[in-house]
C-alpha cells in the first residue's frame, strides 16, 4: 500500500484548476453553449469534447443557459415532482481504507455505531410517517458482517423494514457476494447501490485502496439481472478531469444506471486528504446539469449531505429530482461527507425540505407517484430477462 504521504502528494498534484479552463472569448461561448444545448435537447448526442465544454463553464449567463435547459428536460419528463429519500446509516463500522472516507477503518477520528434492527427499524418506520418516498438503508462493509459471513441477519433486517414501511427500499452495504444481492431482491429491495467514485481505474487505485473496479463495476449489472434497480455515483473534487467525468458518463450509459448522482469532495478530519483544499460546489452543479440532459428518464439525486438545506435549491435549480439524505434529528444518526450538518437542528427534514421545493415551483410528488416510476422502470429489466431466457 502506498504511503499516506505519497498519495497526498499525488492528489494536490492533481488538483489544478488550470485543467478545466477554457480559452474562447465570451461571446463565442455563449454561442458556443446555446449550439450543444440545442443539439442536446433535439436528441442528438453530445460529444466528449462538447461535454469538457459545459463541464469547463465558469461564466454565470452561460452556465445560467445550461442550468435552464436542463430544468426544462426535468420538467418535460417529470414535471414539477421530486421524489425524497429517507436516510438510515445503520452502521458506519467499515473493514476499508478509502482515503476521502470519514470512515475509513485506520480513522480514529470517526465516529462508530452499529445501530441494533429495533432502532433501524423504528426510525425507518418515523422516516416513513414523515412522508418520504424511499429508504436508503446504509452501511459501511461492516465486519460484524463480512468476515463472519453472516448476511441472514442482514438480510433479516432488511425483511422487516420492508414489512413494517411497505415503503420502496434502496440498499447501500459495499459489495456484497451476489447471494446476497439475491437474497435483498427475494425480500423485495427496489434499488441496489454501490459507487465507483470515478471510472478513471488509476484515480480509483488511489482512492479505494485495495479494492476491486471490476467487481464493483460489474456488480451493478447483477442487481439487473434479478430485476432490481441500480444507483451509480460519482465524487468530484478529487482531481478528475472534465475528459473523466466524460468518460464516466458513457459508462453510466453503458451499464443503464436508473439513478445518477454526484457529490462533491469535503475534506474529512482524520484522513491524510483533510488538509486538501477544495474549491466551490460549482463542479457538482455542472455535473448534474450535464447529467439530467445527457439522462433525461433518470432520477438524479441532490444530496444534503455536501452543503445541508442551504445547498438545496441551488442543486434543484440545476436539475435535479430527488432529495436524499433526509435524517430525523435526535436519532443518533449520521450522515457520509458532512456527518452532523443540520440534522438534529431539523434541517435535513421532510419539513424543511417542503418550503424550498415551493420556492422553486416544485412539490414532493407523493410516495404512489414514486412507486409507480419504480415499478415501470424495473418492467424494462424483468421483460429484457425473459427475453434472454427465451433465447437462452
Amino acid at each position: 500500500m502506498e504511503s499516506d504521504s505519497i498519495l497526498v502528494s499525488w492528489f494536490n498534484k492533481l488538483l489544478n484548476p488550470s485543467k478545466w479552463g477554457n480559452h474562447l472569448e465570451d461571446r463565442d461561448k455563449r454561442v458556443e453553449v446555446e449550439a450543444i444545448l440545442e443539439k442536446i435537447t433535439s436528441g442528438l448526442m453530445a460529444d466528449r469534447q462538447e461535454i469538457n465544454f459545459l463541464l469547463s463553464l465558469t461564466n454565470q449567463s452561460e452556465i445560467e443557459l445550461l442550468f435552464k435547459a436542463a430544468r426544462k428536460s426535468r420538467e418535460t419528463n417529470f414535471g414539477d415532482e421530486i421524489f425524497l429519500y429517507g436516510f438510515v446509516y445503520f452502521s458506519t463500522y467499515c473493514r476499508n481504507n478509502c482515503i476521502f472516507c470519514f470512515y475509513r477503518s485506520c480513522n480514529q477520528a470517526s465516529s462508530r455505531y452499529r445501530k441494533t434492527p429495533a432502532q433501524v427499524i423504528e426510525t425507518s418506520v418515523k422516516l416513513a410517517d414523515s412522508g418520504v418516498d424511499l429508504l436508503d438503508l446504509t452501511m459501511g462493509e461492516d465486519p460484524y458482517y463480512f468476515n463472519s459471513g453472516n448476511f441472514e441477519e442482514l438480510v433479516d433486517l432488511v425483511a422487516s423494514v420492508k414489512e413494517k414501511t411497505v415503503l420502496p427500499l434502496m440498499i447501500s452495504p459495499g459489495l456484497v457476494p451476489t447471494s446476497v444481492i439475491q437474497g435483498f431482491s427475494e425480500v423485495g429491495v427496489d434499488w441496489y447501490a454501490c459507487y465507483q467514485e470515478t471510472h478513471n481505474r488509476e484515480l480509483f487505485t488511489k482512492m479505494r485502496l485495495n479494492q476491486d473496479y471490476d467487481q464493483r463495476l460489474k456488480v451493478k449489472g447483477y442487481a439487473h439481472q434479478l430485476g432490481m434497480l441500480a444507483e451509480e455515483g460519482l465524487l468530484v473534487g478529487v482531481g478528475e478531469t472534465a475528459g473523466d467525468l466524460a468518460y464516466s458518463f458513457e459508462v453510466m450509459d453503458k451499464i443503464a444506471a436508473d439513478q445518477v448522482r454526484v457529490m462533491s469532495f469535503i475534506p474529512q478530519k482524520g484522513t491524510p486528504l483533510e488538509n486538501i483544499q477544495t474549491g466551490s460546489s460549482l463542479r457538482e452543479l455542472l455535473v448534474i446539469a450535464v447529467m439530467r440532459l445527457l439522462f433525461p428518464d433518470r432520477l438524479i439525486p441532490a444530496s444534503l449531505d455536501v452543503d445541508g438545506i442551504g445547498g438545496l435549491k441551488d442543486r434543484l435549480n440545476a436539475g435535479a429530482n430527488v432529495v436524499t439524505s433526509i435524517i430525523p434529528p435526535e436519532e443518533g444518526l449520521m450522515g457520509v461527507s458532512q456527518s452532523t450538518l443540520d440534522i438534529d437542528e431539523g434541517g435535513r427534514t421532510v419539513a424543511g425540505t417542503i418550503p424550498i421545493l415551493h420556492d422553486c415551483g416544485l412539490q414532493p410528488a407523493g410516495k404512489g407517484n414514486y412507486s409507480r416510476w419504480v415499478e415501470n422502470r424495473k418492467k424494462r429489466y424483468i421483460t429484457r430477462n425473459s427475453k434472454q431466457e427465451q433465447e437462452a
